[in-house]
């Protein structure tokens, strides 16, 4: 990959906002306010894309971002830049801000998530429905259990007392 397409790549991003870039893996990932957005392999721009707009990557007839792992093709939700939109930071900006959507998107679908795991390991985070109590014909009944003194020894019944309440104030 050259650094010469890389730099490209920023330029045509430009009007977008400050975007940066990562290497990774052989390629860069391209970053905007912390989130990858947009991928750079082997000479050629891949854009994030969701449920939400992946009916546009695949209208403009863009080819799905993969790779060989363990000798078996892997894809990402990444789709290539449209060849039109290659040509000016004009032409590449919509298709930046779809792509930024999607990241963002996906961000918000992963705190969700963390929120959820944080609630099920009892934690603090997205709080859990609270469940409804049964009706007290259905409680189970409780029964009593005896104390036990401090000491673990059993308490002789017969020379056990009574705690007495103790009264304040006037007495008549």
């Amino acid at each position: 990959m050259s650094d010469e397409f890389i730099e490209y790549v920023m330029e045509l991003l430009g009007p977008f906002g400050t975007a940066g870039t990562r290497r990774m893996f052989g390629g860069h990932g391209v970053y905007l306010d912390g989130l990858m957005f947009a991928i750079v392999s082997d000479d050629a721009l891949y854009l994030k894309a969701d449920e939400m707009n992946r009916v546009e990557f695949e209208q403009a007839g863009c080819e799905t971002f993969g790779y060989t792992r363990k000798g078996k093709r892997a894809t990402l939700n990444f789709f290539r830049a449209p060849e039109e939109a290659m040509e000016s930071p004009e032409l590449m900006l919509p298709w930046a801000r779809t792509a930024y959507a999607a990241a963002l998107r996906a961000n918000a679908k992963k705190q969700v998530q963390a929120a959820g795991n944080i609630a099920r390991a009892g934690g603090e985070g997205k709080p859990r429905a609270a469940k409804s109590a049964k009706p007290a014909s259905k409680q189970p009944a409780q029964k009593a259990r005896a104390r036990k003194p401090a000491g673990g020894k059993t308490a002789n019944r017969k020379t056990a007392r009574p705690e007495k309440t103790l009264r304040r104030g006037k007495r008549r």
